[in-house]
């Protein structure tokens, strides 16, 4: 028997809940502190700075800004999944966050081919280096 890539993003975000650090907030957007900020708080219509790690629940990283030849990424906040518009909010900048994300504050249905699949839960490590102010 298989388990569908929604049942199992519920399953571990079930699971994720109980660990000691991980706040649940109340659109089910989980997330951990890693690093305290001690600057500016982005408000949804800013741009960030931010360097992040992006994988699947199994640990297969998909995305990172990290790495040879990469730079930073820079992009309004509310142009991107909606997990990532609440919870960059909750940071300020020097911040380090683990989120784990629903697939519907993700991509949801439709996923993002090759790498995501439709109702795949997410999980992102994200630095907030900076705060632009719209």
């Amino acid at each position: 028997m298989s388990f569908s890539p929604l049942e199992l993003g519920k399953a571990f975000l079930a699971e994720n809940a109980k660990k000691e650090g991980v706040i649940t907030t109340p659109s089910g957007l989980q997330y951990q502190v890693l690093v305290e900020g001690t600057g500016k708080s982005p408000r949804v219509k800013d741009t960030v700075v931010v360097n992040y790690r992006g994988t699947l629940i199994n640990g297969a990283e998909f995305d990172s800004s990290y790495g040879a030849g990469r730079e930073p990424a820079e992009f309004p906040l509310n142009r991107v999944i909606k997990g990532w518009t609440e919870g960059v909010q909750l940071m300020k900048e020097g911040a380090k966050f683990k989120f784990f994300i629903p697939s519907n504050l993700a991509y949801g249905t439709r996923g993002a081919p090759p790498d995501i699949a439709p109702n795949e839960a997410l999980i992102f490590e994200v630095e907030l280096l900076k705060v632009w102010e719209d």
